[in-house]
């Protein structure tokens, strides 16, 4: 690497983790130069613990990796951008992003693209780590044909409400939609950015 990066008195630099498609940020963490190192030889994102003092993999123990997609710096040179693909989420609280809490007391952010991804990741999350009583959990266990069932039974529903010019109900039934189709999609190995990427060849068409 040529880069000449900043690293702090302790031999460390901040890093902003962000997921490469919605772009929300996922976390703050930090790296020391054999971080950076095996991050960028790996591929998977590594990190350094300040109060372990030693290097982690993220998703080690959890299997919620962070698959690196490119690595920014700031205009001084002594912080990192690390643009990331996110296996399950990226707290350890569960959520999807560790910036899930509002000092102003805001809603939560609701741009569609970053919430479709964040429950195509907590689904991803339920699969490798099964949750009892889940509702996620039993379509996974039941199979694609039961989702896309009720992906048939929630289009119906979508229709009826449009139909009825009912805008509340239509909404809550295009949410019960997209959820059920968000499973479909990881039941069978689709993801958003796939969906985008197709969108982005028709737009304009």
């Amino acid at each position: 690497m040529n880069v000449e990066l900043k690293f702090d008195e302790n031999g460390l630099i901040p890093v902003i983790t962000q997921d490469c498609d919605t772009k929300a940020v996922l976390m703050l963490g930090y790296m020391n130069k054999q971080a950076l190192e095996l991050t960028i030889e790996t591929g998977k994102v590594h990190y350094y613990s300040r109060s372990r003092q030693a290097l982690w993999l993220k998703g080690e123990t959890s299997g919620h990796f962070q698959m690196m997609q490119n690595i920014r710096y700031d205009c001084d040179a002594d912080a990192i951008l690390v643009l990331a693909k996110q296996t399950g989420v990226a707290c350890h609280t569960g959520e999807y992003s560790c910036f899930y809490r509002s000092v102003t007391g805001g809603e939560a952010d609701s741009d569609v693209g970053t919430m479709l991804k964040q429950i195509y990741n907590v689904v991803v999350g339920r699969r490798e780590t099964p949750v009892e009583g889940s509702y996620t959990n039993y379509l996974l266990e039941k199979g694609i044909d039961k989702t896309l069932k009720k992906v048939g039974e929630e289009t119906t529903e979508v229709v009826i409400a449009a139909k009825n010019e009912d805008k509340a109900e239509m909404a809550y039934e295009i949410a019960d939609l997209m959820y059920h189709l968000t499973v479909s999609m990881v039941q069978s190995g689709v993801e958003w950015g796939d969906v985008a990427a197709e969108l982005v060849k028709r737009y304009g068409k």
